[in-house]
């Protein structure tokens, strides 16, 4: 890339990057507002933490913000490498079931949305059509083994399929249960997305992660802008599904899904917190925590909600680099 004359060593994700921050950046002061106007505000739930009450009415359904770069840049390089497409679908179509649970909430006063059935309907149909779709082009249907080294595989076989859906539904659910402080769903994702796409830079085969990766991340980065303690908008679930559907179809075509559950650890742990409060309380009648998922149960106790997503952005730094670890992968 030339510039003033001078010539600039960029590689092209580091260019993807900032095109996708750049645009989301101009994206939020232009559709906040929008949303505002439209009324598009958030509902608190009534046994939350009180500080939330004072976020009742901020805007929601703000995915959009991030998901019309990731589209536009999406098309824009599918265009030389097609096999970015199904990828972005799988993001814009678990995006659209929470688009359509997010309206469903703020227009039409339904607090919970769509009905748990239509829910997990939308999304398995989404996550069975990718699955095949991996099967059919004859894409790698192996996974690799954490620690072993990149080019340890296993196969699974005809269980491929059902292995791929379960992760895809558990992905886009677990980052939707993670979407519950300021900037702490975008934070976390980040820094995932960062992680794919260092290790995607790795294998030429990967060049369309690289770029996925990428402007999911740019998208992410410039998203917290806007989405940082105290949050002007929230992603909502039109946000978190499609964040969570992104990671999990990348770490499926990068065969990387136990991988995944390292990196994305953050999201394990939330997810497994509402498990072991709802098993608890249905066996023994009492909770094991303040509140679920986990980060509201720190919040209970007496934790400032910008300290508890500062702890989980670190850890997953940390998680990161096992993961990185995991693979022998050499970073420096």
């Amino acid at each position: 890339m030339s510039f003033l004359g001078i010539t600039l060593d960029v590689s092209s994700h580091v260019i993807i990057f900032i095109l996708s921050f750049i645009l989301t950046l101009i994206l939020g002061p232009i559709l906040i507002p929008v949303l505002t106007r439209l009324k598009f505000g958030q509902t608190v739930r009534d046994d939350g933490p009180k500080t939330h009450y004072k976020k009742m009415g901020t805007p929601t359904m703000g995915g959009i913000i991030f998901l019309i770069p990731v589209v536009v840049l999406s098309l824009y390089y599918g265009i030389n490498d097609t096999r970015i497409l199904p990828v972005l679908l799988v993001t814009l179509g678990f995006g659209l079931v929470g688009f359509i649970d997010d309206y469903i909430k703020v227009v039409k006063k339904r607090k919970d949305g769509l009905y748990w059935n239509q829910k997990m309907f939308g999304l398995l149909l989404v996550a069975v059509i990718f699955s095949f779709y991996v099967v059919q082009k004859g894409l790698s249907t192996d996974i690799i083994i954490p620690f072993t080294g990149m080019d340890t595989t296993i196969s699974i076989g005809w269980l491929f399929i059902p292995f791929a859906i379960i992760v895809l539904i558990s992905a886009t659910n677990s980052v939707n249960i993670t979407d519950g402080l300021d900037g702490l769903a975008a934070g976390v994702t980040l820094i995932v997305t960062v992680f794919f796409t260092i290790v995607a830079m790795s294998r030429s085969e990967w060049e369309y992660v690289k770029i996925f990766s990428s402007i999911i991340s740019g998208g992410c980065l410039g998203f917290l802008a806007f989405n940082t303690y105290p949050a002007k908008v929230f992603m909502g679930d039109t946000g978190s599904l499609a964040l969570g559907g992104a990671v999990g179809a990348i770490s499926i075509v990068m065969n990387m899904p136990l991988i995944l559950i390292i990196a994305g650890g953050i999201y394990v742990i939330e997810s497994l917190s509402v498990l072991l409060q709802v098993s608890s309380f249905k066996m023994t009648g009492k909770r094991v925590m303040k509140m679920a998922p986990i980060h509201h149960h720190f919040e209970l106790s007496g934790w400032k909600e910008t300290k508890i997503v500062a702890v989980f952005w670190g850890i997953t730094v940390f998680l990161c680099v096992i993961a990185f670890l995991a693979l022998r992968l050499k970073v420096l």
